[in-house]
């Protein structure tokens, strides 16, 4: 049980759309906390059997408290979910798990806070960071949303808890009364733009994570590009404290933990929210120095010899593959599977941080083609089993001290998904270590 009563629902009627990961978690919330449940999915629906659900094509929302869309069900762009049209043509509101979530926690009088974390890249990290900050210094938190536990299915809270919600783009356009104590806005660079029509209205989507904010508000957003440059502009003359993110400020300790640039400016972000919500600089300090950092992210799992091995098996596009290679002077390089429309070309800027890269997946050969076009050595390996005892050698070799996973592309041609490619790494690092490995380089052919 998650705490919250039995029948705070009861006599109220929902419907949910998509039974995903989101929908299923949200239907089985909402049933019990008294609920009466119309569930569907256009993929065949299973779900356990209810006695207040029903599932079955949603044809008439007359009556329904609020329909449920699944975050990846669009309303509006690029053309609205049948359902979704249905709602707007009834007067039915559509809205997120989020904003169910604030409206129970209130409903069953917690006055918990909520921490709002969005930006277009770093929210896992930051959204983890700061709940690990509250839990270290004793303060009761539950943590979800985007990834991990959806935003519905997380406990009731006392009083004194705090809720850190990661919030993509499709739930902040879906909310309503949802008001964040403390939000931080991290950057915001192209995305989704088939959901949200262009550039401004991606911005406007995340802009809704400080609706509702007043003056014992604190805002976090950053200051590296435009778009949140100006939301800054719009939020601070509502009265809301606004205080600008500066990766330089973070102590020096930090970068030894979660390397990078972008690393510090997620930690900036939690240290703002953390100390609005009542944590001492100390109290930050000791949670900082216990973070394990998440899986799969810029995650050291192994050393030998002098070698790190870095499992960053998340960046499945070149973007995210950016930050990896710009947080290492020298690597050697996994990368490869099905790649992204752009392939790896706007890595060239990083390309001096490669001293030899390792080829795995379907799309090898794209990704060799932009390598030797800027004279980067690499070797084809097919396969993370043949890669990563040839990085390793390499490393010993070369005197570098660092094997870095990061892929740069999706991971579903050989893998069920980025969080099994990372597993798999782990293990293959884990057999060298154990192991004592020392065996010869791959044959394979090298070039560039």
């Amino acid at each position: 049980m998650n705490g919250f009563p039995t029948d705070l629902l009861a006599g109220e009627r929902y419907a949910v759309c998509g039974l995903g990961r989101n929908g299923a978690a949200v239907v089985d919330a909402l049933l019990r906390m008294g609920a009466e449940v119309q569930a569907w999915d256009d993929r065949n629906p299973v779900l356990p059997p209810h006695d207040r659900l029903t599932l079955a094509p949603l044809t008439d929302l007359s009556g329904m408290t609020t329909l449920v869309l699944s975050p990846g069900i669009p309303h509006l762009l690029p053309s609205p979910h049948p359902v979704a049209e249905l709602a707007r043509a009834q007067g039915i509101q559509i809205l997120s798990d989020a904003e169910l979530l604030y409206r129970a926690v209130r409903k069953a009088g917690s006055q918990a806070r909520f921490a709002a974390v969005t930006g277009t890249n770093g929210k896992s990290t930051t959204t983890a960071l700061l709940a690990h900050l509250l839990q270290s210094a004793g303060v009761p938190c539950a943590a979800g949303g985007n990834l991990g536990t959806a935003s519905l299915a997380l406990p009731l809270l006392p009083d004194q808890g705090v809720y850190v919600i990661e919030m993509s783009s499709y739930m902040l356009e879906r909310l309503d009364r949802f008001h964040a104590s403390t939000a931080c806005l991290l950057n915001i660079t192209p995305d989704h733009l088939d959901r949200h029509g262009d550039m401004d209205g991606y911005a406007a989507a995340k802009a809704h994570v400080f609706d509702n904010m007043t003056s014992d508000d604190l805002a976090a957003i950053g200051q590296d590009d435009p778009w949140c440059q100006r939301i800054a502009d719009d939020v601070a003359p509502q009265g809301v404290t606004v205080t600008f993110l500066d990766p330089d400020a973070v102590p020096e300790f930090v970068g030894d933990a979660l390397p990078g640039r972008h690393n510090l400016q997620n930690v900036a972000a939690a240290w703002a929210m953390a100390r609005h919500l009542g944590l001492s600089d100390d109290d930050i300090r000791k949670g900082l120095a216990s973070f394990p950092g998440l899986e799969h992210r810029l995650q050291k799992i192994a050393e030998r010899d002098g070698v790190a091995f870095i499992n960053d098996s998340k960046a499945t596009n070149a973007e995210a593959a950016s930050k990896a290679l710009g947080s290492y002077e020298r690597v050697m390089w996994i990368a490869g599977g099905t790649a992204k429309a752009g392939g790896i070309d706007m890595l060239v800027p990083w390309f001096d941080r490669i001293a030899q890269a390792f080829l795995i997946g379907r799309d090898t050969a794209i990704l060799a083609e932009t390598l030797k076009a800027h004279n980067v050595p690499f070797t084809l390996c097919e396969t993370l089993d043949r890669a990563v005892p040839a990085a390793f050698e390499a490393a010993l070799a070369e005197g570098v001290n660092t094997v870095l996973l990061s892929p740069a592309c999706a991971s579903f041609d050989q893998f069920r998904s980025f969080e099994d490619r990372g597993s798999h790494f782990l293990q293959i690092c884990d057999n060298i270590v154990k192991s004592g490995y020392s065996g010869e380089m791959l044959t394979t052919e090298q070039e560039g």
